[in-house]
């Protein structure tokens, strides 16, 4: 038989899987048991030692070719006599009934062909399922094919981290015990950092803040207040200014030297972020059209250093200054009768009710029997109305005393004469201000995030664990060779040719089993010699036709 005909018949496996000639007996399981155990260990020679390559024992060897043997014996008994007469008479009979057009469809089984597994009617419930409509023959084998390329479940091999050496490896270099030391301190140390950073983190998110004094200065300048005759026609017209700065005090130090206001410091939030809004009346008699001067922070999220009117005039007025602080956290005023009872007037929500535990706590107003709920003294009557109150709820019903803090009323006499700058005034306010380490943190955070340093010996420490695994399978290569030459050799032909047929997309054939004459006593085999001749010969009578 031709071989490269041979290939191009199994790899459409359809034609011989197919036939149903087969009986689906014990001695054919068995068969299947067989091929399994031969798909897994190509080589059968004995007395291979080298590690890893899994052999059959000389009386495993016998038992299989003795249960091969009784299976195709069997099948051979059961319809040899009646397939021989079959195929000879659907050969006969075949041949005229084949169209010369048809020759484009080699490979694909003809309806008019009648052979042992579609002619015979007492076989016809042997037939295996039929193929579906559309699937190709080199899709779509025999189910005992399906049954010998079944792959064995492998189990999925752990991957280790870049950076740490196997077991294997270790056991060659004992040196490799410091490395691991080093990786687990790393790992106590990442995880440290780590913490802390979520600590920087979470206390930016609310930084602390400490109270510090803004002080206020208020005071104006004027220009060209002259008197301008009818001689002096082009001198510019008289105009004043007024200003608004301030500056946080350091250690309670006046920053005015020598009646010059000193630089702010960068390390404090600019003036302007102490306040929501700003607003400036000016006489109404002398300027009837803009005689409020509004700033709002919503409106110019551009900080400032501070505020400058500037306006044309000689005549000398009052002007009303309001400021409203932007407090954060936000802060409350206190009603009379809960101030009178914390001795505070401004706070926060979370710093008042904290006021009334201590409160509570210390005048020991606290239910022995139930801890959620605390007694009332007259003073806490006058603010709550009851005799009891859940510490629950003592959030809620503090709402109806607390009320935004009024606005620093503030006024300034604008001076036309004399000194300039003229009135100068200063007014303290206590202000919050964050944390002057919370720059400090956030360069801490910067500088944890740059770490190229880092990523370039890592990168190296991974090159050098590749290395140190190449390595490693370069010595058990050796090694194995070293141990066992020609079965290493052996081995390593059969791997290499099972890969190579992967790569070729013919993994289904099996070349070792080709060799041998068992291969060919297989009961499709008589239906694919009558299918192949049949091809021939049709293959034959349109070359014929053609010329």
């Amino acid at each position: 038989m031709n071989h490269n005909n041979t290939k191009k018949n199994v790899g459409a496996s359809i034609p011989f899987g197919n036939s149903g000639t087969v009986p689906q007996s014990m001695p054919m399981n068995q068969n299947h048991q067989t091929h399994l155990l031969s798909q897994s260990q190509p080589q059968t020679q004995s007395g291979s030692h080298f590690p890893g390559h899994f052999q059959l024992s000389e009386p495993q060897t016998q038992a299989i070719a003795l249960a091969q043997a009784q299976a195709h014996a069997q099948a051979q008994a059961q319809a040899a006599h009646v397939q021989f007469q079959a195929q000879l008479q659907a050969q006969v009979q075949s041949v005229p009934q084949l169209h010369p057009g048809n020759t484009s469809n080699v490979g694909v089984p003809s309806p008019s062909v009648s052979t042992p597994g579609t002619g015979s009617a007492k076989r016809s419930s042997q037939k295996p399922p039929s193929r579906p409509p559309g699937s190709s023959n080199a899709n779509t084998g025999s189910p005992y094919k399906t049954m010998e390329l079944t792959p064995a479940v492998r189990r999925k091999k752990q991957k280790l981290p870049e950076k740490q050496i196997p077991d294997k490896v270790a056991t060659l270099l004992p040196e490799s015990a410091l490395y691991t030391q080093m990786l687990e301190l790393e790992a106590r140390v990442d995880a440290a950092l780590a913490r802390k950073k979520i600590d920087i983190q979470e206390s930016l998110k609310n930084p602390s803040r400490v109270q510090k004094t803004l002080r206020i200065y208020v005071f104006n300048t004027f220009t060209y207040q002259t008197q301008t005759g009818p001689e002096n026609k082009d001198a510019e017209p008289p105009s004043w200014s007024l200003k608004i700065i301030g500056r946080i005090l350091e250690d309670g130090k006046d920053p005015v030297v020598a009646g010059v206001v000193q630089k702010p410091s960068t390390s404090y939030p600019k003036f302007s972020s102490f306040f929501k809004k700003i607003t400036i009346y000016l006489d109404q008699s002398l300027y009837p059209g803009n005689h409020v001067i509004l700033w709002e922070s919503a409106r110019s999220p551009v900080l400032n250093e501070g505020f400058e009117v500037k306006k044309k005039g000689d005549k000398e007025f009052t002007a009303i200054i309001r400021l409203e602080m932007n407090y954060v956290p936000e802060k409350f005023k206190l009603s009379p009768a809960l101030s009178e009872v914390l001795g505070i007037e401004v706070e926060t929500r979370p710093r008042i009710v904290a006021a009334i535990w201590h409160y509570v706590k210390v005048r020991k107003l606290q239910n022995p029997n139930d801890p959620s709920f605390f007694f009332c003294d007259p003073p806490l009557q006058k603010v709550f109305g009851e005799e009891k109150i859940k510490f629950a709820t003592v959030t809620q019903k503090i709402s109806q005393h607390l009320t935004p803090p009024p606005p620093i009323h503030l006024e300034h006499k604008i001076k036309l004469s004399g000194n300039c700058p003229a009135g100068t005034t200063c007014y303290d306010v206590l202000v919050d201000v964050p944390f002057q380490l919370e720059k400090e943190m956030n360069a801490f955070l910067e500088n944890t995030e740059r770490h190229k340093e880092i990523d370039a010996c890592d990168e190296l420490i991974c090159a050098s664990i590749k290395k140190i695994h190449e390595s490693r399978r370069r010595r058990a290569f050796f090694l194995g060779f070293s141990l066992s030459p020609a079965e290493f050799i052996n081995a390593l032909i059969a791997s290499q040719s099972k890969d190579l047929k992967l790569a070729a997309g013919d993994a289904s054939r099996n070349a070792e089993k080709e060799r041998h004459s068992d291969f060919y006593n297989q009961p499709w085999v008589e239906d694919a010699v009558i299918r192949y001749l049949n091809r021939k010969s049709a293959g034959t009578d349109a070359a014929g036709t053609l010329k």
